[in-house]
């Protein structure tokens, strides 16, 4: 079975632990064909604070000592989770001239400059009106990030939901910005660039079905699977019943990234 996690990170993420031998090596045993580690690069820190540079050294290091553990017993393209991009274009352009670099995932991870630029781990979920104010500023920021040429594929749409956790009547309902999440739809489509399924170690997958009924009715074909995996354990968890709503969605094929190009795999 074709099974290919395409969003993972490794101790070169501030938030891994876990060197990219050891992630790949685990990758091959559970019997993946292929995976990318999207190590973070964000521009804005997790407090707001602007970081417009980044070092590839470490990356390329711990990439060089995988590749010398695994070599091709897998495939293992070169990726990026690249947050806040859109915001900075010529400092974005510079960090992703870096040479054989194969897939970028374009990440909103942060409030709006305007809103105090916190990262949304941080903030406060406590009501409801707490969930829709953070919300309210992460679309409009995800469409922005969509009109930008920096990306291969949308991360995560769905991504501060995972952080909204509080005691509310109802839970937060993405329906009404449903326009904003087809206006991202359009964007990358339009442009030739696609979204990824986030399984957040598997605990999100029935979330995307609205989303994927929707892009596939715009027209949207380009679709990456990942975990979201900072260790081991969790690697390719929810990708196979991702694929499974894929095909009930009416998609055929997921894809990964080579060169920035996306080869577009049959689902079986």
């Amino acid at each position: 079975m074709f099974l290919a996690d395409c969003h993972t990170h490794s101790i070169c993420s501030p938030d891994g632990n876990v060197p990219m031998a050891q992630m790949a090596q685990k990758a091959y045993e559970y019997g993946l064909t292929t995976l990318c580690l999207t190590d973070h690069c964000d521009l804005l820190s997790l407090e707001g604070e602007r970081t417009l540079e980044y070092d590839w050294t470490p990356v390329l290091e711990e990439r060089k000592k995988m590749l010398d553990a695994v070599g091709t017993k897998i495939d293992l393209p070169l990726g990026i989770e690249f947050g806040m991009g859109f915001l900075f274009p010529e400092a974005a352009s510079k960090i992703l001239s870096q040479p054989g670099l194969d897939f970028v995932i374009g990440a909103a991870h942060n409030l709006s400059e305007e809103a105090g630029g916190r990262d949304f781990y941080f903030l406060p979920y406590e009501t409801l009106d707490d969930c829709y104010k953070a919300l309210d500023d992460y679309f409009q920021s995800l469409m922005k990030l969509a009109a930008w040429d920096g990306y291969d594929v949308v991360a995560h749409i769905i991504y501060p939901l995972r952080y909204m956790k509080g005691n509310y009547p109802t839970p937060p309902d993405l329906s009404r910005y449903r326009d904003q999440i087809r206006e991202v739809l359009r964007l990358a489509i339009a442009s030739g660039r696609g979204i990824e399924i986030n399984t957040w170690k598997g605990q999100t997958l029935t979330e995307w079905i609205p989303i994927l009924r929707d892009y596939k009715e715009l027209g949207g074909e380009i679709i990456t699977v990942g975990s979201d995996a900072h260790a081991t354990t969790p690697i390719a968890r929810g990708i196979p019943q991702a694929y499974a709503i894929m095909q009930d969605c009416g998609f055929r094929y997921v894809a990964v990234y080579h060169e920035r190009k996306p080869d577009m795999i049959r689902l079986k």
